[in-house]
């Protein structure tokens, strides 16, 4: 049984996440973790999330007639990138001799799938938010993990607990799920453990988790706090609801 874990980092990675083995979830349209307000963990299909049509923009008073507002040269472009209307227009953003040229950083395709565009936010500065363990190619567990930063409803889950340390911040693991096949097997400890060190190698003096007690491991993609404890974490926060739980790197 050759076992390997791969970072999610391109479309192809993308697809090889598993499927749930609770039907209603889906791994590559779930925005739980992401989306503080309206984040679904109830599994919609990537093609449908795409193709949502997107809200008419109102019109422009002060647009030409395409509704489009004027140019203007210190505004930002709509693809992020800065403009500087005093540089040559034969080629606006040369490098400065005497600085270092700038590192190519990885990004994800401006049309791939919004999950995809989301676990891949972090390329250019903090890795990959997610890892796949493959046993013989096969895709058996998967994990989602990342800054604080990277997951507002962790953020908003750790601010009900005055008793967490506020400093350092530690990473989190949001996701963690193995498929029905690969159950009892001891994957979702090896990818754990996978993570854990990825994340210390980041930097990151802890992470923390958030379990969902008396719930069916098919039915929870973050794992129930007898699973985290198995695997070296501790009770940061005692709640029978939505304890937190923490380990040291």
């Amino acid at each position: 049984m050759a076992v390997r874990i791969v970072d999610v980092e391109d479309e192809a990675t993308f697809g090889l996440i598993p499927p749930c083995a609770d039907p209603s979830f889906d791994h590559r349209s779930c925005d739980y973790w992401e989306d503080a307000d309206r984040g679904s963990k109830r599994a919609r299909p990537v093609a449908a999330a795409q193709g949502a049509a997107t809200p008419a923009r109102p019109p422009n008073p002060f647009g030409d007639e395409d509704d489009e507002p004027a140019f203007n040269p210190f505004a930002p472009t709509r693809d992020g990138a800065s403009i500087n209307p005093f540089a040559s227009t034969a080629d606006p953003l040369a490098d400065n001799p005497f600085v270092p040229a700038r590192k190519t950083r990885r990004t994800i395709a401006a049309d791939a799938p919004r999950k995809l565009s989301l676990l891949g936010r972090g390329l250019g500065v903090f890795g990959s938010y997610a890892k796949l363990l493959l046993v013989d190619d096969r895709p058996t567990a998967y994990a989602q993990f990342g800054p604080l930063s990277a997951y507002p409803r962790a953020a908003r889950v750790r601010e009900l607990y005055a008793q967490l340390p506020e400093s350092p911040l530690p990473a989190v693991i949001t996701c963690i799920a193995t498929t029905a096949e690969g159950r009892g097997e001891g994957h979702a400890r090896t990818r754990g453990e996978a993570v854990c060190d990825d994340l210390a190698g980041r930097g990151f003096a802890a992470v923390e988790v958030y379990p969902e007690p008396h719930r069916d491991p098919n039915a929870t993609s973050a794992a129930t706090p007898e699973f985290w404890i198995a695997a070296g974490f501790g009770l940061a926060v005692i709640d029978d609801r939505y304890p937190v739980m923490r380990r040291e790197l």
